[in-house]
């Protein structure tokens, strides 16, 4: 019997406020446009495309169009959907995130030691 699955939706798991932020946070690291095109996106489907078409001020058949992994939308568009899901962009110098980064992946270091602990958010922070 041939197993049976379904494509992967991130918007079925984007239920807080906290989980919207992380998710449009790793697609930001990427810096792939279309990446963070999608993910805003799923984001948008998880909150209601309507709701957030009209709480930006666009069409939904506009912002279904800007926000496919090949759409360019504006700024404009983006800061305005953004600001419907209660998210605001920030600029951080990068090594600052770096290092921010590193620390939040040392709490998340296995527990082998404190040499292993330290090993590890030394290999994060390199990526």
């Amino acid at each position: 019997m041939p197993l049976k699955t379904r494509l992967y939706d991130a918007a079925a798991y984007l239920d807080s406020e906290e989980a919207i932020s992380a998710y449009l946070a790793e697609a930001f690291e990427t810096k792939d446009p279309g990446l963070i095109a999608d993910a805003i996106g799923a984001v948008a489907r998880a909150r209601g495309m309507s709701d957030v078409a009209h709480a930006a001020g666009v069409s939904r058949s506009s912002l279904y169009k800007a926000l496919r992994p090949d759409g360019n939308p504006e700024l404009g568009t983006v800061l305005r959907v953004l600001s419907a899901f209660n998210v605001g962009l920030t600029a951080v110098p990068q090594a600052a995130r770096r290092a921010a980064t590193a620390r939040k992946t040392a709490r998340k270091a296995p527990t082998h030691g404190r040499r292993a602990a330290t090993a590890y958010a030394a290999a994060a922070a390199k990526r």
